[in-house]
């Protein structure tokens, strides 16, 4: 059967990396420990800082390491907060533990023996619970004292209301905004992107999109829009065509355009650029993505 995309050479979501290396470590203790990933070889003055959430009990940035190392080897500095101990804590203090561990985060970049952050250029992204705190945190950025985001994308959020931020209009209108949900994720569904979504009515729609994964069972292995499609553990099936032209590509192009005004086609818009998912290996289109501004 024909073979699914391979990571194309080039664009977003491709494999021209500038940095060869990447230096990693780790900090703090329990809730509020991070991990910080920073270019090198050679290493940059500064690069921008994204901040990675992660999903629910997926504390150790093994799950997602993949996606990491490819926005790190893209230039950025990326920030993955714990936020939380055991699979067993509640939500009600994740997204303040994420927003301390990103002040240190930041304090300790700037000390003069890493990568120094560039602050005008910072972006949220995060998967399940974690695309939930990712919106929260940028609702509350300005009040917290961290640097506004220029974009975020929440991925497959899960928003607890009874714990969590019910509406987002405080997130400020100049954020670029994509939300990405998985046609067949039956862990969280899509109702917490649709809040999301639609509360940010502040961000005009020009400036975000609904965008929803599809599962394309075509040839072998099959790609799947389920909860687990984000997962990007460093070898294996586990990265693959839902990440190169979904994920990896959006957010490289949404991040592109919040920091340098390039690759907007790839990122908004509904153009052909954001919808495409490669092709399988006998020529055959993989089935796009939808993106909607009425979700």
């Amino acid at each position: 059967p024909p073979t699914p995309p391979q990571q194309p050479t080039d664009g977003p979501g491709g494999s021209n990396y500038s940095y060869a290396g990447v230096r990693q470590s780790r900090h703090g203790f329990g809730v509020r420990q991070f991990w910080m990933f920073e270019p090198n070889d050679p290493t940059p003055f500064s690069a921008p800082l994204i901040v990675f959430n992660h999903g629910w009990s997926a504390f150790y940035p093994l799950y997602y390491k993949a996606w990491i190392v490819h926005l790190v080897r893209r230039g950025n500095i990326v920030v993955y907060p714990r936020y939380q101990l055991t699979p067993m804590i509640g939500t009600r203090s994740a997204t303040q533990n994420a927003i301390y561990a990103v002040h240190q985060a930041i304090a300790i970049l700037q000390d003069g023996d890493h990568v120094t952050p560039d602050l005008e250029r910072v972006a949220i992204v995060g998967h399940s619970l974690g695309g939930g705190i990712t919106a929260e945190m940028a609702a509350l950025a300005a009040d917290a004292g961290l640097p506004s985001p220029k974009a975020i994308m929440p991925v497959q959020p899960f928003v607890r209301l009874d714990t969590m931020m019910k509406d987002f209009h405080a997130i400020p209108a100049a954020t670029l905004l994509l939300v990405v949900v998985g046609e067949n994720d039956v862990v969280v569904g899509n109702a917490s992107g649709k809040t999301i979504f639609t509360t940010a009515d502040q961000i005009p729609l020009d400036r975000k999109d609904f965008i929803i994964q599809r599962t394309d069972r075509y040839g072998s292995p099959a790609l799947l829009a389920n909860h687990g499609a984000p997962l990007c553990l460093p070898r294996g099936a586990s990265v693959d065509a839902m990440d190169f032209y979904s994920t990896w590509k959006l957010f490289d192009a949404l991040t592109d355009y919040a920091f340098y005004g390039t690759n907007q086609q790839y990122c908004l818009g509904d153009t052909p650029e954001q919808r495409f998912m490669g092709l399988w290996s006998d020529g055959t289109p993989v089935q796009e993505l939808i993106v909607t501004d009425t979700p």
